[in-house]
């Protein structure tokens, strides 16, 4: 609950809080791996890249700062940290930290303390250190969100300083280190020069140039380390750079291998030892390059016949002091000493090369058997390693330089324990102790700068095996020798059947892919056959029923060919079109009479719709028999429409009847008899049916008129209708209206008759005689009937 509370702080909308939650996490967090994991899981990494985008990314202050020290805190040595800092996506909220401009003069202090924190966190993501997954992951998460090229782009830059120029080179170093899609990337990066130069030779113009500064100088070696580290396809091309087939003859641009053989053999002792662990580098775990390199010609001087790197190597080894060299004279021995030891190491030409020198052997066994100072011990200690590995990786292809002969001179000029302690000078040494610790090159001062780590873990794999050799008899010897070549037959056996396998392996994938698109067009020509089988089906039993039809009218035209014959056609479908037309005539007939009679209707409505409007109900019936009549006429006038339409079909089936009547007639003309006759009859009988045709279409076209006269009349007659509508509604709004004013009235007598019958209720309180209506009524009546009675007497 407190690290949740803290968290809050952050979120804190006063900045002098959310600062000072800042310091007091980043205290918290410091050597706790615990806290660590809480506050990373409370969703800190997202606050803290919020606050340092808002205080404006490098260019921010103090705050900026703080954030970064506690992401420091957070992710430094905490791998599940890490991994939820990678799979949260904030790696790529990072690349906009990087965006620096074209104008890189006058940097803040602060700015300048920013990015070196910046920088210093990207290394923590990719430290050699961490699980080489983790790291590998990391590496592909800032190649492909864009960060490796922007820090190339820093490292191309101009004007930025020189301390995070040299943070920038080994935090490029970490990024590619061991990931062969960022090597290939840095490889290809070049430098905004004219002509462009690769990135790699413009940083080792700066390794071998002793004006450079020295931590700057280690960087770009460290830059060097890590491109090659696990990359043969970058150790070949520094490599290629060397050999006579690949150089350029114009001498217009300066190669990689051509920069490194210049500081191999310059006069400056710290350019001797980077150029050669460089070049050692490049060796690493490489027999063809070792085997390469041994073609390698150099030119020492006008008239001289060139010589071998190696044997050059060889030659300023054994010439040590006599160089009048800057900086410590020990440096370049021990940094040869360390290129030949991994040259000759699992190389057995390049040790039969470097035996084949007779000059080398005895410098060897003379550097080991004095007693020298304590400077010296270590390159005696170098040269007992080179001598011992001539002896482990000997082929014995020299007989003057076979391992007993070399093992019998170690032991007389040198002696067996004396060698061995010699040999252990080196894994004593304290800067041998310190190069083992990690990969980074890291010295005090140049003086320090004597091992390699990538050198440290060859002396640990060859110092127990040399020691072993120095004491074995010729028998072991022998005996290992046998057993090396059965080992050697087994891995050439075992390679073999690799290589046939992945032959067999490549077969079996070309031919997974060759069944899965033979069983998908299989699969396709079993539809497309399927499909065709169907539509032979169909055609077979069309087929069927045109041969059953052309049996039928075969069997039929023989039946009938002694009958008579009319244009070649039967004179049964002669009269049964005839018969046909004679019944629509009569339908005709019938359609004609239902107009007239419909007219006679439409008339009578006319005149009933003009004697209508006299009183309201006179108005009523007659809107009510205007509607009446106005939907039997729409009711009739549909049908005639449908009558119509069905004798338009009828007619165009009788064409089509003609035209294949016509086709059976030249059909049928090579059995018929004399041409003459049919051509008339066919012109008559066509004459005809063209005539009833016409006949047909000017009776149509009359129905059609009639038809459009009926619309109108329809028409005209809803109008009358409509006006009726409103007449039928005005009416019946004033005898709504009248009846309002009845009931007004009934309601005012009522109202009097209650008042009348009140007044006479007080008259006779009164006293006042007063006669009801009902004896008014009864007198009147009497006074009647005595009247009538007295007609009657008289």
């Amino acid at each position: 609950m407190g690290v949740s509370r803290l968290m809050d702080l952050l979120a804190d909308s006063r900045e002098v809080i959310r600062n000072d939650g800042v310091l007091l996490l980043q205290q918290l967090t410091k050597s706790n791996a615990a806290i660590q994991k809480i506050v990373a899981f409370e969703n800190a990494f997202e606050r803290l890249l919020d606050i340092i985008t808002e205080e404006g990314n490098s260019d921010g202050g103090i705050v900026v700062e703080d954030c970064l020290l506690l992401l420091q805190n957070l992710l430094k040595n905490n791998n599940s940290n890490q991994n939820f800092f990678k799979e949260g996506s904030y790696i790529q909220r990072m690349k906009p930290w990087f965006e620096v401009g074209d104008d890189n003069c006058g940097w803040s202090a602060q700015k300048v303390t920013n990015l070196h924190l910046m920088l210093q966190l990207v290394r923590v993501l990719v430290s050699p250190t961490n699980p080489p997954g983790a790291t590998s992951s990391c590496q592909k998460a800032m190649f492909h969100c864009g960060l490796l090229q922007q820090l190339c782009t820093i490292l191309m830059a101009t004007g930025v300083p020189a301390d995070i120029l040299t943070e920038t080179i080994n935090t490029v170093s970490e990024v590619i280190r061991g990931c062969q899609m960022n090597q290939d990337y840095f490889a290809s990066v070049n430098a905004p020069s004219n002509p462009p130069r690769p990135a790699i030779v413009v940083l080792l113009m700066s390794m071998v140039n002793e004006r450079q500064p020295f931590v700057l100088r280690c960087a770009v070696l460290y830059c060097f380390q890590c491109f090659l580290y696990k990359n043969q396809k970058g150790q070949g091309e520094i490599v290629s750079t060397l050999l006579p087939s690949t150089i350029d003859a114009t001498g217009n641009s300066v190669s990689a291998g051509q920069l490194l053989c210049g500081g191999l053999f310059s006069t400056d002792s710290l350019s001797n030892w980077c150029a050669a662990v460089a070049l050692a580098h490049a060796l690493q775990e490489n027999a063809t390059l070792k085997e390469q390199l041994l073609r390698v010609q150099l030119a020492t001087s006008i008239g001289n016949p060139p010589v071998s790197l190696l044997q050059q190597c060889t030659n300023i080894l054994s010439q040590g002091d006599k160089i009048d060299r800057r900086g410590s004279k020990v440096q370049t021995r021990v940094g040869l000493l360390m290129l030949l030891c991994t040259w000759l190491s699992n190389c057995s030409i390049a040790v039969t090369h470097f035996l084949h020198n007779p000059a080398n052997v005895p410098f060897l066994t003379g550097q080991i058997a004095e007693n020298l100072g304590e400077e010296e011990q270590l390159v005696q200690g170098l040269c007992a390693l080179l001598l011992g590995i001539s002896i482990y990786y000997n082929d014995n292809s020299l007989e003057n330089y076979r391992k007993e002969k070399l093992k019998q001179l170690i032991e007389k000029r040198i002696g067996r324990e004396n060698f061995i302690e010699k040999l252990g000078f080196i894994s004593k040494h304290e800067l041998y102790s310190r190069a083992a610790q990690k990969p980074q090159p890291s010295f005090s001062s140049p003086d320090h700068m004597m091992f390699d780590h990538e050198f440290t873990k060859l002396v640990k794999e060859l110092e127990g095996v040399i020691s072993k050799a120095i004491y074995k008899s010729s028998e072991e010897d022998k005996k290992e020798e046998e057993v090396k070549k059965t080992l050697e037959q087994h891995d050439n056996i075992v390679t073999h059947y690799k290589k046939v396998i992945r032959e067999q392996d490549q077969e079996l994938e070309e031919l997974k892919q060759r069944i899965n698109t033979l069983t998908s067009q299989n699969e396709q020509l079993q539809a497309t056959v399927t499909q065709q089988v169907s539509q032979i089906q169909q055609h077979k039993d069309q087929y069927n029923l045109l041969k059953v039809q052309l049996g039928k009218d075969t069997q039929h035209h023989n039946s009938h060919s002694d009958t008579f014959q009319m244009n070649g056609i039967q004179t049964e479908e002669v009269s049964k079109l005839k018969e046909e037309l004679e019944e629509w005539k009569n339908k005709h007939e019938l359609l004609q009479g239902q107009l007239r009679e419909k007219d006679s209707v439409i008339e009578k409505l006319k005149s009933s719709q003009l004697e209508i409007g006299t009183t309201e109900q006179s108005s009523q019936t007659g809107k009510s028999g205007g509607l009446e009549h106005n939907n039997e006429l729409q009711k009739e006038l549909e049908m005639l429409r449908s009558q119509i339409q069905l004798q338009s079909a009828e007619i165009s089936k009788l064409q089509m009847e003609n035209q294949k009547l016509q086709v059976m007639n030249t059909t049928a003309d090579p059995v018929l008899g004399d041409s003459s006759t049919r051509a008339a009859n066919n012109s008559e009988l066509e004459g005809r049916l063209e005539q009833e045709i016409k006949e047909l279409k000017s009776e149509v076209k009359a129905l059609s008129e009639e038809k459009e006269s009926l619309k109108q009349h329809l028409d005209s007659s809803s109008s009358t209708v409509a006006i009726l509508q409103d007449e039928k509604s005005k009416l019946q709004q004033e005898v709504a209206e009248s009846k309002k004013e009845q009931d007004d009235l009934l309601v005012l007598l009522a109202d009097q008759d209650q008042k009348l019958s009140a007044l006479k209720i007080k008259l006779k309180d009164l006293g006042v005689p007063v006669e009801d209506e009902d004896d008014i009524e009864s007198g009147d009546q009497g006074d009647e009937d005595e009247d009538g009675d007295e007609e009657e007497q008289d």
